[in-house]
């Protein structure tokens, strides 16, 4: 499936009720509904839904386990509880929390909550990756992780947000932990970061 972009643009309204430009002239994507142009997806998969979202903040329902928070959006798509609880227990061992499967999110460490979601987001959506090579787009502040992630990261501006480059990711698949080691990985992660302490400068100078 390919997702086409043209020309996105979102304006809020903030608390004084200021029109506030967060997107302007944008081809490539935005997750919200948008207040002009359009976002079109081509030939989506029947019976699949298009979008998932993934939260800024932790996001771990305080009413379920470890266990229970991984098995969540399993168990969203219907699959069978021995099946989830074995996956679930595979994803908690691949991210260092064994043993922590019972615990309740008020009971973990900031660092094991993120662990909960971001790291295994990551590693899970890598894998997912591999098995169905379906277009993913994924947004994020983080410019090491765009770059593990990505083929190709599309970096945005400062408010109005519109696209400065697209930086294309010489590494191979499957990606591992190794390559951030590797010329190409730290050469895409100085390109971006360049642009970004541009905008910074400019942002200072206005």
């Amino acid at each position: 499936m390919r997702i086409v972009i043209d020309r996105v643009a979102k304006t809020y309204v903030d608390h004084r009720g200021h029109a506030v430009d967060a997107l302007r002239d944008v081809s490539f994507s935005v997750l919200l509904p948008v207040s002009s142009g359009e976002v079109t997806f081509e030939s989506p998969p029947p019976g699949r839904p298009l979008t998932a979202m993934v939260f800024q903040e932790f996001a771990l329902f305080p009413w379920r386990t470890v266990q229970g928070n991984v098995e969540f959006g399993l168990e969203e798509l219907g699959m069978a509880a021995a099946e989830r609880g074995r996956k679930a227990r595979a994803l908690i061992e691949m991210t260092g929390l064994a043993g922590f499967e019972a615990r309740y999110p008020h009971q973990l460490s900031g660092g094991m909550r993120q662990r909960v979601t971001r790291q295994l987001m990551q590693d899970e959506l890598l894998a997912l990756w591999e098995q169905a090579r379906t277009t993913i787009l994924y947004v994020t502040h983080n410019i090491q992780e765009a770059v593990y992630m990505a083929d190709r990261v599309v970096v945005l501006s400062r408010r109005p947000d519109r696209v400065l480059a697209e930086i294309v990711v010489p590494l191979k698949r499957p990606r591992t932990e190794a390559m951030q080691a590797e010329t190409g990985y730290l050469e895409a992660v100085e390109r971006i970061w360049s642009l970004i302490k541009d905008q910074a400068r400019a942002a200072l100078i206005e």
